[in-house]
């Protein structure tokens, strides 16, 4: 992370002691030159959205703001946010009818990127990858973006807070499991059959691995931090926990499944869910995750 900061930090005093009235930014795809810090920030992909959020500043626009609230839930958008459409497919009339300074976006817009810098300059940024560890990538982007938008300072603090938080979660779990934490297995499911079990490039593990915990069914990392399974995998969980993230709508057929009450977690009472948190997010998620975890942990704790 102080690498990385470095970097951006000596990128943008090369540039501006050289053009005073202009400042060079960074994305996943190289620098570029700005008349100025922007104020008007369209975020078209929900990762990017989250950074910008969590940096104080407000979107005018972001995409699919409806999931959003389902999926991410937090932070929370701001009243007034314009919703421009789906990720994939944003209303790109209503976007110019905006008049955002910059545009900012991640994979899924990608191929969109010639048709938005018509309306302004683009930004990309890739979150995840798997030619990356994709905690660290989430970190990267967050002081990229923080420096764009001149909150370089307040995205060093909120990064510090995470730390120290991350640290008293840790001693939380410390405690209330006498100092020898249980090995997760953090899964959300695809069906009442199958689940995506989140793998060592995922930000759920990061933040397990964090907080002292090990996965109880390592995966080698891939791009989104998935791996998909059949649920009867889940039963080399022997000693470990699974936790598993909503949302999930079909509690009551898991429930009724000979299946899912077989499994050795199922019956000695070593799986809960955790509250709806965002698995693919900016550099904040591994903090939301993190509690959510701390706390289905909590409650299934010995003491």
């Amino acid at each position: 992370m102080f690498v990385a900061l470095t970097r951006i930090s000596l990128i943008f005093c090369l540039f501006t002691a050289a053009a005073k009235a202009d400042i060079m930014v960074e994305d996943s795809l190289g620098t570029h030159k700005l008349s100025a810090h922007p104020q008007r920030v369209a975020a078209l992909n929900w990762d990017v959205a989250e950074q910008v959020l969590e940096l104080g500043v407000t979107p005018i626009a972001m995409s699919d703001i409806g999931g959003y609230q389902e999926w991410v839930v937090q932070p929370k958008v701001p009243q007034g946010v314009v919703d421009i459409g789906t990720r994939t497919e944003p209303n790109l009339s209503l976007l110019a009818e905006l008049k955002p300074d910059v545009i900012l976006i991640a994979s899924p817009q990608k191929d969109l990127m010639a048709r938005l810098s018509a309306i302004a300059p683009v930004l990309f940024y890739q979150n995840y990858s798997a030619k990356h560890k994709n905690a660290d990538a989430v970190v990267e982007n967050y002081l990229r973006i923080a420096q764009l938008l001149n909150k370089t300072e307040f995205a060093q603090q909120r990064l510090a807070d995470t730390q120290q938080e991350l640290d008293s979660l840790s001693q939380q779990l410390l405690k209330a499991y006498g100092g020898e934490l249980p090995e997760v297995a953090a899964i959300r499911f695809a069906s009442t059959s199958s689940v995506y079990l989140y793998d060592e490039n995922s930000i759920p593990v990061h933040a397990l691995n964090r907080l002292g915990i090990r996965s109880a069914m390592p995966e080698r990392g891939s791009q989104w931090g998935v791996a998909k399974k059949r649920i009867t995998e889940l039963a080399q969980v022997e000693q470990g926990m699974v936790l598993y993230f909503e949302p999930f709508a079909h509690h009551q057929a898991l429930d009724n499944s000979r299946l899912w009450q077989a499994m050795p977690f199922v019956k000695h009472q070593r799986v809960s869910s955790v509250a709806a948190t965002w698995s693919y997010g900016g550099a904040m998620s591994v903090l939301y995750n993190a509690r959510a975890l701390t706390k289905s942990l909590l409650e299934l704790s010995p003491q």
